[in-house]
């Protein structure tokens, strides 16, 4: 029995349609890519005259925001790339479809948060109790990673009959209340270690051994702050990229005798490899270019140094500030388009690297699913 035919006079119309709808599509793309060259083709322009003024120092000037500007990104990749990634890891591969349906969703809205709330609550509140309170800070820095390869430890070593009642595809409920009870253990216990053996006092055991300045918004607090908001970005990429991978892979690998652990680092990631690299540079880029989170809790002191304990200006940073006040022509208003210009080349570039690195493993992953 043959399906029946759409009558012959709608046929012209439908395709009139499709076609409108393909050129206001290809329009807006075109659009797209002209807008963004246009901004490149503007920023270059406007730092020519750099050349002209005769200034042969005026470049070093950018020396301390550029380092500002990586000192924050590293910091703050240094933070979420390990929580991102490992959360990707286990929602991906170990969860439970029920638990990863409900928590992947509540993740992914995390990047919805206005970077200049983080920033506000940043300096407001987590920059003052950092302050009163730094060697609990970097107890938990090292304590709270050391808790959770101690709970791995335990659930191995524990009977079988207790890690049935605790599956590791439950194990994101079940941890937070062991990790709720180490981070009371460090508080507790940190006020005793400062005392006893930092001299009561670890901000001026800093200042008087090893000459390092605190400032109450600095490196680390930023770092804390915008790694907290890049999270969301690399998780959802990489997590992605990891559920996407064949099932049928995991399972030959166990059926050949891997265990899950020997799976994931000799299948999975490998496999993944160009999705979670995308996801770090995607989330590098955001780092990069966050403006209100270091604006807010950097304390805006163009430093060239290398202490996280001290204040830092990005690019982004000095370029909300000092743009308004700049006039069109001179010296300051050209070395701020210098550095908005080098940061859109950045991101760029990124962006772009990250494209064609997905575009690699989207081909990887057709060939092997057999399709061509």
């Amino acid at each position: 029995m043959t399906s029946p035919r759409l009558p012959r006079v709608y046929l012209p119309l439908r395709q009139l349609q499709d076609r409108i709808a393909t050129g206001l599509i290809t329009a807006g793309g075109i659009g797209v890519l002209l807008a963004i060259l246009a901004i490149g083709v503007f920023l270059a322009w406007e730092t020519l005259p750099l050349l002209a003024l005769g200034d042969t120092f005026a470049l070093s000037k950018l020396s301390p925001l550029a380092w500002g500007t990586l000192k924050a990104a590293i910091a703050a990749m240094l933070f979420a790339t390990p929580i991102a990634l490992g959360a990707a890891i286990y929602s991906a591969l170990f969860m439970s479809a029920r638990l990863r349906s409900r928590l992947k969703p509540a993740l992914e809205l995390m990047e919805a948060v206005p970077g200049v709330v983080v920033g506000f609550i940043a300096g407001l509140v987590l920059a003052p109790w950092v302050e009163r309170h730094l060697a609990s800070t970097l107890l938990l820095i090292v304590w709270l990673p050391f808790s959770a390869i101690l709970a791995g430890a335990l659930w191995h070593l524990a009977a079988a009959r207790l890690r049935r009642r605790l599956p590791h595809s439950w194990a994101g409920l079940w941890l937070i209340p062991w990790l709720v009870c180490m981070v009371a253990v460090a508080l507790w216990l940190a006020p005793w270690l400062e005392h006893h053996l930092l001299g009561g006092d670890l901000r001026r055991l800093l200042d008087q051994q090893y000459g390092m300045d605190y400032a109450t918004r600095n490196a680390l607090i930023v770092g804390i702050a915008m790694g907290f908001a890049v999270i969301p970005s690399i998780y959802a990429l990489a997590e992605d990229a990891l559920a996407d991978i064949p099932p049928t892979l995991m399972e030959g690998a166990q059926a050949l005798g891997a265990s899950r652990w020997q799976a994931l680092w000799k299948v999975a990631l490998p496999t993944a490899g160009p999705g979670i690299f995308s996801a770090v540079m995607i989330g590098a880029g955001r780092a990069v270019g966050e403006t209100m989170i270091v604006l807010m809790a950097s304390g805006n002191t163009a430093l060239f140094s290398a202490s996280p304990f001290e204040g830092l200006r990005s690019l982004s940073a000095a370029i909300a500030i000092e743009l308004p006040e700049a006039s069109p022509g001179g010296l300051t208003y050209h070395l701020l388009i210098l550095a908005a210009l080098s940061l859109f080349l950045f991101t760029f570039l990124v962006n772009t690297l990250a494209e064609v690195v997905r575009q690699r493993l989207r081909r990887r992953y057709h060939r092997l699913g057999g399709r061509p």
